[in-house]
This record gives structure tokens, C-alpha cells and sequence, in this order.
């Protein structure tokens, strides 16, 4: 028979834990607490306490801060689970001096210091520039999109939430002429059914409730394009906005972020309610500047040589004149500078123009707008089958092109021979809520040369094929760093300050873990 070690649970023991100690140097605990002791002046946040003469003592920023920044390290963001850490993890007891902070404090910490939690990141932006982290040479501009706290299902139009609300208005009167009709149920088993339909029609008046709530006391949200046109509403958090991803429709806000190349330590970062990027590129680069100037490291940071780059979503005539009227040097493309680039071109014949690594399906089948006759003197299009589409107007694409668009009505592509040949989605037109197949064309006119025509060129050049090769290795790692590494991949707050406040915390972690591994830190 194997011998055992023996054990026994029914004993006492006694071990002695300093809490120092647990804090090494070079990890990421010690750089948290080396930094909070002695770097950084947390006096902005003293303000907001009023105990000085009555009241129960407060815990100390420092001890909050040591325990949410280390939390949200290791991909913690409830408040409730912080507060089991404390309870439980040797670490976390030592960052905290063994106290046990309540999950509302520090969840109301987190929501109620966005200002001071900005002043913090411009702290730590200073003593990564003090410890030569900043190279100042490129900046890396990029948007990522994330989950806030908050259902896309309560989002629409106001038209969409008035036709939402009259839907549960129906169902109310539905539920309650069931109710009425069994008012005499005598068996249980009635009066069970009775009991949950009873519930039900009270969950639906609440939900119908908080719909017509939110209609009577809100404005239709409007788009920052040229068109005005309204965007979706959201009755949980009406600063946040539906946005396409590549993992689906998402409910949330875009954090954009700004990366010096030299450590990737990030220069600034803001929380956007929109999915569109094109708005963001000025206010980014206007506070970049003024921050750079408030910490005293550069008066004028684009007069210095500095180049900024940003992906195709940052985009379009505005931006680019912007770039050109402050003398920024940005390489920003279109989203047509690779069918331009000989080096795709085994791609474009590979795969066609719409995406490099769409495969050989959808609209490569179809009937080419080339077939469509077109006149650009009367706006008219004749489509194969012979039919008139009908004009959806002319505008200016971000490429600084006018194209005019045409449509064909549902009934027109319904019953069509061809539309097997035509539509992308067939199926799709024996749908209510179908639309015909949709064409454009660009319009040819002798116009000047934009601000759109001197980006291509500087993009297209050798030396901005060069540069432009670097953004996507300066800021696409710290994107990785904290949506996948550090698993913070959502927010929990609702509000677009509550918010921006969070991803400048998940930003801080990533500059602070910088400064753990190429700062000089003292042992």
C-alpha cells in the first residue's frame, strides 16, 4: 500500500506577511505602487471629500487607485469581484494595507472622477517623457469600438420607439382581455396561469412606460454629416451609439487612442458615441497639442517634424484641409490608395475592387452598373431589363468624387427575369422591407485639384508608402495589449464622461505597464 505526507486540516497556524515584500520590483503591482507614493500628486482628488470636521473616515485615493488600477491589470472590472480580491489575494492585500474597500465605493470612485482621472493620465504621460518613453517622431491615430453598459435592443429611431411602444400597447390589451376573459378561474391551475400572465402585463407596462418616458423628454439625435440625418436612439445610454464591427452590431463607444511609435506609450485617449471616425481627427489633434503644451514638453508639437497617421476612416475632404491649413504633417488615405499600389494589383485580379479579401461571391455575379444606360445630362438610368430606376440624388464622396445614385423600386425587381442575375439578394425582394438593386456613377467634370488630390499624392509617394507602413505596428499592438492580454474589452459605465473616464484608466494600465518594463523605476 503507497504512503501519503500526512495532513490535517484541523489545526492553527500562524504566518507572518509583509506586505512590502510582497510588492516586488520590476512587476507590475510594484510599479502601481512605486508611482502612487511617490510620483504622482493626488491632491486633485480631495476636493470631492467633505469630512474634515464630521463624518466617518474616508479611504485614501492612493488605496483605491492601487486597487482598481491593479484589478483592471489582470481584466477585473466588478466593483463586487475587487472587493472578494481584497478579501482573498495576497496581492491585492498588500496594495490595499489589508482593508477591505465596499464594492460601491469603489464603483462609485470609478463613475465619479472622470476629471481627475484625465489629470492622472497627463501625470503619468509626464514621467514616461521624464524617463525618455516619448520619441515625439510618429503618432499613430486609430479608433476601437467596444460594448458599453447598455442593450442595443432599446435603440431606434423616435419613429421606431413610437411604433415599439404602440406594439406594447397592443400587447397590454391583448394580456388583459385573456386576463378578463378566465376573471373567473376557480381551479389552481387557472389561477397559476392567471398569476403569470398578470406578471407579464406588468413587465410589458414598465417597458412601454420607459418608452414613452424617454419619447417625452428626449430630442431625435442627429448626425454630424452634412445631411443632418437623425440616428438611432438608445433609452439605457443615449450618448452611446449602434456600431458595426467585425464581431457584429454592438451597442457602445469608439475609444480612440493616440500612440507614440518610439514604446507605444499612449499620448491621449477619448471616447467617442459614434461609430464614424471622421469628426474625432481634429478634437484628438487639438488636445494632443494643448496637453503637450500644458506638460511643458512642446509648445508646438506638429511644428516639429512630428507625422501623424491614421487609417481611412479618419478620412475625407474636411480633414485633409485641416491637415494642409495647420501644416500638420499627416499621411491619412483614401480608401482607394491600394488598388492603387502596384504591389496589390495579384489582389485586385484575384479577389476585384470592392476588398481585397472578399471572396468570389455577392456582387462580382452580378450585372455590372456599366450595363445600366446612364445620362448624366437628363439623370436618367435604364436598367437591362428596360425599366426606369428612379433618382436618389447626387452627392460628394469622401474621395471628393460626385457620384449620382439610382434605385429600383421594389415592384420593378420583384417579378424581373433577370434579378437572379441583377440583386446581390435576390430573396430579398419578395421582402416587404426589400429594396430594388441599387447603382451609381461618377459624374466627370472639370473641377480643381482638393485637399483630397494632395493627400493621395503624399500617400501614394514612396516616402508615404514608407511611413504609412508604420502605423498599424504602433497602434494595433496596444489595441491587442488591452482588449485581449488585459482582457478589457467593454465598458461598464453608462455616459459618454463616465466612460471616457474608464478607457482612460484601461489606457493608464497599458502606459504604466510600459513604465514597468522600460522605465527606470526605483528598486
Amino acid at each position: 500500500m503507497p504512503r501519503f505526507k500526512h495532513y490535517n486540516y484541523d489545526q492553527d497556524a500562524m504566518v507572518v506577511i509583509n506586505y512590502q515584500d510582497q510588492l516586488q520590483p520590476g512587476t507590475f503591482e510594484h510599479a502601481i505602487h512605486y508611482l502612487i507614493e511617490h510620483r504622482l500628486d493626488l491632491s486633485v482628488f480631495h476636493p470631492k471629500y467633505r469630512n474634515e470636521d464630521t463624518g466617518r473616515l474616508a479611504y485614501d485615493p492612493a488605496i483605491l487607485l492601487k486597487i482598481i488600477l491593479f484589478a483592471y491589470s489582470k481584466g477585473i472590472t466588478s466593483s463586487r469581484e475587487m472587493q472578494w480580491c481584497c478579501e482573498t489575494n495576497i496581492i491585492f492585500k498588500a496594495l490595499s494595507c489589508d482593508t477591505v474597500p465596499h464594492f460601491t465605493t469603489l464603483a462609485k470612485f470609478v463613475s465619479g472622477h472622470a476629471d481627475e482621472i484625465e489629470d492622472l493620465f497627463e501625470q503619468v504621460l509626464l514621467v514616461c517623457h521624464e524617463q525618455g518613453l516619448l520619441g515625439n517622431e510618429l503618432f499613430a491615430i486609430d479608433g476601437c469600438k467596444m460594448s458599453s453598459n447598455a442593450s442595443k435592443e432599446w435603440s431606434g429611431t423616435f419613429k421606431e420607439l413610437g411604433e415599439k411602444r404602440e406594439k406594447l400597447r397592443r400587447l397590454i390589451r391583448h394580456h388583459l382581455r385573456e386576463h378578463y376573459a378566465r376573471d373567473e378561474a376557480e381551479t389552481e391551475a387557472e389561477l397559476d396561469r392567471d398569476i403569470r400572465r398578470a406578471k407579464t402585463i406588468l413587465s410589458l407596462d414598465e417597458a412601454m412606460t420607459k418608452v414613452d418616458r424617454f419619447l417625452k423628454t428626449n430630442r431625435p439625435r442627429r448626425g454630424r454629416g452634412k445631411r443632418n440625418k437623425e440616428v438611432k436612439s438608445n433609452l439605457t445610454d443615449n450618448e452611446s451609439a449602434k456600431m458595426t464591427t467585425g464581431k457584429g452590431t454592438i451597442q457602445g463607444y469608439n475609444g480612440v487612442a493616440t500612440v507614440d511609435k518610439k514604446h507605444q506609450v499612449i499620448i491621449d485617449a477619448q471616447a467617442f458615441g459614434e461609430g464614424q471616425e471622421h469628426h474625432t481627427l481634429q478634437p484628438v489633434l487639438e488636445t494632443v497639442e494643448a496637453r503637450y503644451k500644458k506638460l511643458g514638453i512642446a509648445d508646438s508639437i506638429y511644428q516639429q517634424g512630428t507625422i501623424v497617421t491614421a487609417d481611412t476612416g479618419f478620412a475625407n475632404e474636411a480633414n485633409m484641409q485641416y491637415l494642409h491649413e495647420r501644416q500638420i504633417n499627416g499621411y491619412i488615405p483614401d480608401n482607394q490608395f491600394r488598388s492603387r499600389d502596384p504591389k496589390f494589383q495579384h489582389q485586385k485580379a484575384k479577389y476585384g475592387k470592392r476588398h481585397q479579401d472578399r471572396p468570389a461571391t455577392g456582387w462580382k455575379k452580378t450585372i455590372p452598373a456599366s450595363e445600366f444606360q446612364f445620362d448624366p445630362v437628363d439623370l436618367t438610368c435604364i436598367c437591362p431589363a428596360g425599366e426606369s430606376l428612379q433618382y436618389h440624388g447626387t452627392k460628394v464622396d469622401q474621395n471628393g468624387q460626385r457620384r449620382t445614385y439610382f434605385q429600383g423600386r421594389l415592384l420593378q425587381c420583384r417579378h424581373c427575369p433577370k434579378k437572379h442575375r441583377c440583386m446581390q439578394n435576390p430573396e430579398a425582394a419578395n421582402d416587404r422591407k426589400g429594396k430594388g438593386r441599387q447603382v451609381s456613377f461618377t459624374i466627370e467634370t472639370q473641377r480643381r485639384p482638393n485637399y483630397t488630390d494632395w493627400m493621395k499624392h503624399r500617400v501614394d509617394s514612396p516616402q508615404g508608402k514608407e511611413i504609412y507602413s508604420h502605423r498599424m505596428s504602433v497602434v494595433e499592438p496596444v489595441f491587442g495589449n488591452i482588449g485581449t492580454t488585459k482582457r478589457l474589452n467593454r465598458f461598464s459605465l453608462r455616459g459618454k464622461r463616465k466612460v471616457q473616464g474608464q478607457w482612460q484608466l484601461y489606457c493608464l494600465v497599458h502606459n504604466i505597464e510600459k513604465l514597468a518594463n522600460y522605465g527606470q523605476l526605483a528598486a
